[in-house]
């Protein structure tokens, strides 16, 4: 295991020498500087855990030091060196970053005791950011953002099924990111080097459709002027789209099973048998075991798309994203137009949790590029919005605001909507802050937009 290392700043000589000797003697790895700017080029070199810096120095003082590494990016410990006479100085250092500050002359057992504790407080933070982030990466897939339950029931389905080559069928309403969804698949299994090719069924006509999946012969129908290779064929090895999989028609359906089951089919016009290994998935936003049932579509090719489901729920019953899709979608359109947009204003939020969002995510994504276009200083506002989202304003008072009186639904509804602005849309980091459980900031969420949510389970403690 690597032994710690403390970088010693001091102008004094002896001081630094005297901390070598015991610091080296304890098993940590030491650095010494003799003032604030050889310290900054040292700790940019060296890249401390801690750096013991004392806080009046020539050149540039501990303080200076501190918040230039800050700055800089630098994630090393500080502790501040005072005398008496700088106490207040180094108060002022501690609100500026510094884990805590020493008295000179220095007690060697009390430095030795808390040089311990406070690198054995930061080997602690590590550890929980990297839990936190495995949690994360566990709970996320490329290309989506949120972390309700709604949605990371989804994220464990996906992550089972995509190393396999079982077809999928993605059910949705329109604009809740199947297109993610089929993407993730691909990119998890091992076919993500090969190509990922998509067909928009509904976009097409039947003899167009059928020419696109399986390609044509020359001459096989009026335009067919050369040999066409389909999606079937360019999909060789990797993953094979179909997009609104309800749309095609009867004749294709026989076509698209004979494929799925026995994975080759002939080019029209083509007496050629041609042999593919081609992942499916496939998505719709109608209900096909309904239409299966009423003749409407194939109850055979219906099973064998159906092999394993995944149902994207609304963005009404997952409001709890809300947030963190709206951060999300700003930072992509506050790059994309070259504006500096930092968040959403105080009520923005409580806009966006009110409306039900037919449109799902597409829906709420075209609000925020709207409102990233129109507004005029670094927040959203309600009024950047579009009409249909305003609506009455929330009776709830800010934060800046609350006077004796207002009730503690008031006290914890603006608690909970500004930290979550604060935090971009993050319910974790919410909770983190706010000392709560997650599961009552998504219960909150659920309640501030209208909905109906489950009963509050009192039995997770909200630490």
């Amino acid at each position: 295991m690597a032994k710690p290392r403390i970088l010693v700043v001091d102008d004094e000589q002896n001081a630094r020498a005297a901390l070598r000797t015991i610091l080296t003697e304890e098993g940590y790895e030491i650095a010494e500087a003799a003032d604030g700017e050889e310290g900054l080029a040292r700790l940019q070199e060296w890249s401390p855990d801690l750096v013991l810096a004392d806080v009046r120095m020539p050149r540039m003082d501990g303080l200076s030091l501190l918040r230039k590494a800050k700055e800089s990016g630098s994630d090393a410990t500080f502790v501040m060196m005072t005398a008496f006479a700088s106490i207040e100085t180094a108060v002022e250092a501690v609100k500026a970053g510094a884990e805590n500050y020493l008295v000179k002359p220095l007690d060697v057992n009390a430095v030795l005791v808390f040089l311990g504790k406070a690198l054995e407080k930061r080997q602690l933070v590590r550890e929980a950011a990297n839990l936190r982030e495995r949690v994360r990466e566990r709970f996320r897939l490329e290309g989506m953002v949120g972390e309700s339950p709604e949605l990371a029931a989804v994220y464990d389905v996906v992550r089972q099924a995509a190393p396999t080559k079982a077809t999928v069928l993605i059910l949705g309403e329109s604009g809740t990111g199947k297109e993610l969804i089929a993407q993730a698949l691909h990119e998890l299994s091992p076919r993500k080097d090969k190509p990922f090719v998509k067909v928009s069924c509904a976009a097409l006509s039947e003899t167009l459709l059928e020419s696109e999946l399986f390609g044509h012969e020359r001459g096989s129908f009026t335009g067919a002027v050369g040999r066409k290779e389909g999606r079937f064929e360019l999909a060789d090895g990797g993953t094979l789209f179909l997009d609104e999989i309800g749309e095609i028609s009867p004749t294709v359906q026989v076509k698209l099973l004979r494929a799925l089951q026995t994975r080759e089919f002939e080019r029209v016009g083509g007496t050629q048998t041609i042999k593919v290994d081609v992942r499916v998935v496939a998505a719709t936003n109608r209900d096909l075991a309904a239409q299966a049932k009423t003749g409407h579509f194939r109850e055979d090719l219906f099973y064998r798309l159906n092999v394993v489901a995944v149902t994207l729920p609304p963005l009404r019953n997952r409001k709890g994203d809300i947030p963190a899709l709206a951060s999300h979608f700003i930072d992509k359109y506050a790059k994309s137009y070259g504006k500096t947009v930092e968040g959403l204003a105080p009520g923005t939020l409580n806009a966006l949790l009110s409306h039900d969002w037919p449109g799902n995510v597409r829906e709420l994504e075209n609000a925020i590029e709207r409102a990233v276009v129109l507004c005029k200083d670094n927040q959203l506002t309600a009024d950047d919005l579009p009409a249909t989202l305003r609506g009455p304003r929330p009776s709830g008072r800010s934060v800046a605001g609350l006077i004796p009186g207002a009730t503690m639904d008031d006290i914890e509804r603006e608690a909970i909507l500004r930290t979550l602005e604060i935090v971009d849309g993050s319910t974790s980091r919410a909770a983190e802050v706010l000392g709560i459980s997650v599961r009552k900031i998504q219960y909150r969420l659920k309640e501030y937009g209208g909905g109906e949510p489950e009963p509050e389970d009192r039995s997770e403690p909200e630490a």
